[in-house]
C-alpha cells in the first residue's frame, strides 16, 4: 500500500480531519430533518458489500488532493486498502490510474462525491498552474494571490505550489499590500509606505502604476513593488529604475497568451489571479467492481 503525504500543508493553519468531516456532513445533510445518511447507498446497497475501485485522469492533468481523496474513503470505513499510484505535483497522461481502492462499498458510494470534487477543484489548479509556468520559459517566478474560494485557501494555495507556483501573502495578516485605495487615503505612495514602516511591518508590498512612484515607494522602505498593469515596455522600463533594488511584480493583464512576454521583461514575480479564481475541474473518474 503506497501512501503519499501532502507536501508542505501546514497542519497548523488547514485541519484535514475537520475539513473532511465537515464536507461530508455536508453532503449527508447532518443535522437535517431526516438527514445524517446515504439514503440511496442504504436502500440500494448492501451493508456488507464490498467493491474495489479506480481513481483514473481522463485527461493530460497536473495532480494534486489525491490524499485528501483517501481521508474522505477512510473516514467511512477505516479499514479500506488505498494504493496511491502517483505523486502530488506529477504531470500525467490521460488514462492514467491515479488511486486503486478496495472496501466497503458503501463508504466508497457515499465518499466518492466529495473525493472527486476535491481531487477535481485541486488538481485543476494545479494543471492550470503549470501551463502558465511552462509558458513562462524559465522567466520570472510565478504567485497566486487571495482570489480563492471562501474556506479554500490553504487547499488551493497548495494546489498552485503542486503546478509550480510560489505563494503570494496568505492573507491580509503575514504581509502588507499598499494598494490604490490605502495610497488615496494616505495621500501618495511614499507616505503610505511610511505609516506601515513606522508600523514596523515586517514585509511592506507597494502597487504602482506610474513609474513616478517607484522612487518615492522605495525611498519610504517598500520591500517589494507591484507593477500593476503595465505592459512589457514600461515593465522593462520599471524593472531599470528598480535596479534590483527590491524584487518586481508584475500583475494585471496577465494569461497565458501574454505571460511569456510579461516574465520576459525582468520582473522578479508574476502574479495571476485566475490560477485560483478561474481553474477548470480536472476531468478525473472513479469506477468501481462489485468483488
Amino acid at each position: 500500500m503506497t501512501h503519499f503525504a501532502l507536501p508542505a500543508l501546514d497542519p497548523a493553519a488547514f485541519d484535514l480531519a475537520a475539513f473532511v468531516s465537515a464536507t461530508l456532513a455536508e453532503d449527508l445533510g447532518e443535522g437535517l430533518p431526516g438527514g445524517g445518511r446515504d439514503v440511496t447507498s442504504e436502500s440500494v446497497i448492501d451493508a456488507d458489500a464490498r467493491f474495489s475501485g479506480v481513481m483514473d485522469s481522463r485527461d493530460a492533468i497536473t495532480v494534486a488532493g489525491l490524499p485528501i481523496a483517501a481521508a474522505f474513503f477512510r473516514q467511512l470505513d477505516p479499514a479500506m486498502e488505498i494504493d496511491i499510484l502517483v505523486e502530488e505535483g506529477a504531470q500525467v497522461s490521460p488514462g492514467t490510474n491515479l488511486m486503486q481502492l478496495s472496501g466497503n462499498a458503501r463508504a466508497m458510494l457515499t465518499g466518492e462525491r466529495s473525493a472527486l470534487n476535491t481531487v477535481q477543484h485541486l488538481s485543476g489548479i494545479a494543471t492550470m498552474t503549470r501551463q502558465y509556468v511552462d509558458a513562462m520559459n524559465g522567466n520570472a517566478t510565478l504567485l497566486d494571490t487571495r482570489k480563492t474560494i471562501p474556506g479554500l485557501r490553504h487547499l488551493e494555495k497548495y494546489a498552485t505550489r503542486m503546478g509550480g507556483a510560489k505563494n503570494h501573502r496568505m492573507g491580509l495578516w503575514d504581509a502588507a499590500m499598499i494598494k490604490d485605495n490605502h495610497v488615496l487615503v494616505a495621500g501618495g505612495v511614499g507616505p503610505a509606505v511610511a505609516r506601515a514602516k513606522a508600523a514596523e511591518v515586517a514585509q511592506i508590498i507597494c502597487e504602482v502604476d506610474r513609474l513616478d512612484q517607484i522612487e518615492p515607494a522605495i525611498a519610504a522602505g517598500a520591500h517589494h513593488l507591484l507593477l500593476d498593469n503595465m505592459g512589457p515596455d514600461m515593465l522593462r522600463e520599471a524593472v531599470a529604475l528598480v535596479s534590483e533594488r527590491v524584487p518586481t511584480e508584475a500583475s494585471g493583464g496577465v494569461n497565458l497568451s501574454t505571460i511569456g512576454a510579461i516574465a520576459a521583461t525582468g520582473v522578479t514575480y508574476v502574479s495571476v489571479g485566475r490560477l485560483t479564481q478561474s481553474a477548470p475541474a480536472a476531468d478525473i473518474g472513479l469506477d468501481f467492481t462489485p468483488l
